[in-house]
């Protein structure tokens, strides 16, 4: 994956390493590269794992790997649109085929979903009739996730018992929380992770739905949660607010 669960942006020689990694251990790499243009920090750049691949030559350059992209994620983050594409590479040609064959037989995306998939493999082109709103109409559209990117890991910061590192990319804030230990063990009682029964009461008491930390393979003895920074900043700032008056009273009731 190029950008992780937590919304932070691998680089180069993370890359890298996962190449050899892979190599070493005779591992198939599957890229996912839908937020490839979603960067926010300075210094956050997208690396294809196919250019690395390349870059690297033999005996990487010969690895069987592939790549996605959809136009459900991304800048443009048409949801509704369900069309993507992949990408094999170095596959055997009879593998190819079966594969080909497996898709065939299951249902494409809708003509929408395909048209729109096209659309973004050949965005307009500098003299083209549309290409100055679309060049517009892109950096605006990034312009406010990387406000709100900002906004988000700014506000969680400001929480008492909330640690969020800052959101480098994708469209997610992965904030660590902290769980007071009669909470945990109340949780494991209840055969739950503790993080799972923190969400579930914070839906319960406020009605905002966030992702337990504990989906995602967090590091052990933490607590996560992941939520989206796709709303409006007005209601990532409502809902931030939600959040702190919740975190306070339930550090209180279970101190």
């Amino acid at each position: 994956m190029q950008y992780l669960h937590n919304s932070q942006v691998l680089s180069r020689e993370n890359i890298e390493n996962i190449v050899r990694f892979a190599e070493k251990h005779r591992l198939f790499i599957l890229a996912d590269e839908v937020y490839q243009e979603n960067t926010y920090l300075p210094g956050s750049k997208f690396f294809s794992f196919k250019k690395v691949l390349m870059d690297l030559g033999a005996p990487y350059n010969h690895m069987e790997m592939a790549s996605f992209h959809s136009a459900s994620k991304g800048w443009h983050g048409e949801c509704g649109s369900r069309g993507g594409y992949y990408e094999l590479i170095n596959i055997d040609k009879d593998v190819r085929m079966q594969v080909n064959k497996l898709i065939s037989a299951s249902l494409c995306s809708a003509a929408w979903g395909q048209a729109m998939m096209g659309a973004i493999i050949n965005p307009p082109k500098e003299g083209e009739l549309s290409y100055e709103l679309y060049k517009k109409e892109r950096s605006d559209i990034v312009s406010r996730l990387k406000q709100k990117a900002d906004l988000v890991s700014q506000l969680f910061n400001s929480v008492e018992g909330v640690r969020c590192n800052a959101v480098m990319g994708a469209m997610y804030a992965f904030p660590r929380i902290e769980i007071p230990e009669k909470a945990i063990q109340h949780a494991k009682s209840k055969n739950m992770a503790p993080d799972a029964f923190y969400c579930f009461q914070f839906l319960e008491k406020t009605g905002v739905c966030v992702v337990p930390g504990s989906g995602f393979k967090q590091k052990p003895g933490t607590h996560h949660l992941r939520t989206t920074i796709l709303p409006p900043v007005d209601q990532m700032k409502v809902m931030v607010e939600k959040f702190r008056k919740f975190h306070m009273e339930f550090l209180r009731e279970w101190k």
